[in-house]
């Protein structure tokens, strides 16, 4: 019989394929069956062998794609077969990356696992645009928020007033569907409309393309330049920042 293999849960990071870690490099090295996301860039698949089984299993918003329970059974079958499998996904497997669901089947199915932190695009593509999402005297709290929640939720249970009202740095992941939603919302829970907002697309790659505006007009900006998935929105006074420290684009 088979020993059962274990999988590991990957972070990637944000899309430069030198931001991954050192511990992600040695296991895709070495991987025998690769399970990777659609935010994977190329230069990441490369450092993976040649004899390694790589599956994709990346959702396109809006299309037809992979199902988050076609993938959790997909790591249980192979962790059957044995061998090292790497589930990869784009920043943090833990950070808006389902890795914690995924976590929950492998422990129900008895599989080994283990976790790999990547670095987040919710601070890494904000430092890339020279926006830090914290600053002595400026912003001393800061919310990751997702901007799409689960198909599943009845009714949407952000807090957008206590985010508007309590913290100085709001970074919204995924959130360009609902970028007008998003706006009206902050100025219904007391957020000034003149508040800076700066939005990231394609950050920490050479595509990186970055729109500065404020809740009042980011989206219509948003709009005229063209801006698409994946990209990261970043509101609060720490935006002004990229003035001074805009450092790569």
């Amino acid at each position: 019989m088979t020993s059962k293999g274990k999988v590991y849960l990957v972070g990637s990071g944000p899309g430069d394929p030198e931001l991954i870690t050192v511990k992600a490099h040695r296991l895709l090295s070495n991987a025998d069956v690769l399970l990777y996301d659609r935010l994977v860039t190329e230069g990441i698949l490369n450092i993976v062998p040649e004899k390694c089984e790589k599956v994709y299993v990346g959702k396109h918003p809006g299309e037809a794609s992979s199902t988050q329970e076609r993938i959790n059974k997909l790591l249980v079958e192979k962790a059957q077969h044995g061998g090292t499998i790497v589930r990869l996904k784009g920043g943090d497997p833990f950070l808006f990356g389902r890795g914690g669901e995924e976590g929950q089947v492998l422990n129900a199915a008895g599989i080994d696992f283990e976790v790999v932190p990547g670095i987040t695009s919710a601070i890494s593509v904000p430092a890339y645009a020279g926006i830090p999402v914290t600053q002595r005297h400026m912003a001393s709290s800061v919310a990751f928020i997702t901007g799409h929640e689960a198909s599943s939720k009845k009714e949407g249970t952000v807090d957008w007033e206590s985010l508007a009202k309590n913290v100085d740095t709001l970074v919204v992941l995924m959130g360009i569907t609902n970028m007008q939603v998003i706006m009206d919302k902050l100025i219904k829970g007391g957020k000034d409309p003149a508040t800076p907002v700066a939005v990231i697309e394609k950050g920490t790659t050479p595509h990186q393309k970055t729109v500065v505006g404020t809740i009042k007009d980011i989206h219509v900006k948003t709009y005229n330049a063209g801006i698409k998935p994946p990209a990261i929105t970043i509101i609060g006074e720490v935006v002004t920042l990229r003035e001074e420290l805009n450092w790569f684009e």
